[in-house]
């Protein structure tokens, strides 16, 4: 199943009064290598919109940390990651959609030094401003957000 690339508005606004604003969106098959490409795609789209520095990594990790938890604890063929930017670049929004419909929560517990696993969603909930999970408006299953604040180069 190949997900559409969307042109409707995201399925939580960034803001209501920030128009217009930059979007980027792209499917991946689900698979562990997915990650590295979201990625590598999220770094290259973020510098050409010239988004800072310390605002690029950040997203670049939140991306790869739910590309990951969609990749390996949901059964979905495919992904679907956008970005978008308001208008006035102070808000960087990154949705993963895919086909589960389990809602994701927060973590109950924290990982132990001998875990392997179970710490994505704590460095989510670390980095991002606002983050949460819906029901997908582009995919069968959920969508799972974060959202950063940015602040341009030039203020």
């Amino acid at each position: 199943m190949t997900l559409p690339t969307p042109s409707v508005p995201a399925s939580t606004p960034v803001s209501a009064t920030t128009v217009p604003c930059r979007e980027y969106w792209f499917g991946l098959p689900a698979l562990r290598t997915s990650a590295r490409s979201a990625r590598d795609a999220v770094r290259d789209r973020l510098r050409a919109w010239e988004v800072p520095g310390d605002t690029c990594c950040d997203a670049v990790l939140l991306v790869s940390e739910l590309t990951t938890n969609a990749v390996l604890h949901t059964d979905s063929g495919h992904v679907l990651c956008g970005l978008t930017l308001t208008g006035d670049e102070r808000r960087l929004r990154i949705e993963l959609h895919d086909a589960d419909r389990t809602p994701v929560r927060p973590p109950e517990h924290r990982a132990g030094p001998g875990e392997e696993s179970g710490r994505g969603l704590l460095l989510v909930q670390q980095l991002a401003d606002r983050w949460g999970s819906a029901r997908s408006t582009r995919a069968e299953g959920k969508v799972v957000w974060a959202e950063l604040t940015s602040y341009p180069s030039y203020l």
